[in-house]
């Protein structure tokens, strides 16, 4: 269910921020607001290449099907996860400082 919401919450945010670059591009925070929307790309580049393939491999595994490795493929999709939050954090953190 999330990740049919998903692209629709980046999607969303990033034609918001483009928006806001745009509309405040003579603006002293406008350099935040496009590196903000740098790192909500990267965000979803980091979807879409490292933790979309593993949300795939994981659906079809059962107790008795999955590999040898799976917990090391659930802390790999864990760590990048964690890195992706930090992406998304550093970007609502640069967001709200060119508020301001």
């Amino acid at each position: 269910m999330l990740g049919a919401v998903m692209p629709v919450w980046y999607i969303g945010s990033l034609v918001l921020v483009g928006v806001w670059a745009v509309a405040g591009r003579h603006h002293e925070g406008t350099g935040l607001v496009v590196t903000a929307g740098a790192l909500l790309i990267v965000s979803v580049v980091m979807s879409v290449l490292l933790l979309v393939p593993i949300n795939n491999r994981n659906k079809t595994w059962t107790p008795g099907n999955r590999p040898a490795d799976w917990r090391q493929q659930m802390n790999r999709w864990l760590r990048f996860h964690y890195v992706r939050v930090a992406v998304i954090v550093a970007a609502f953190t640069l967001l709200v400082t060119a508020l301001v």
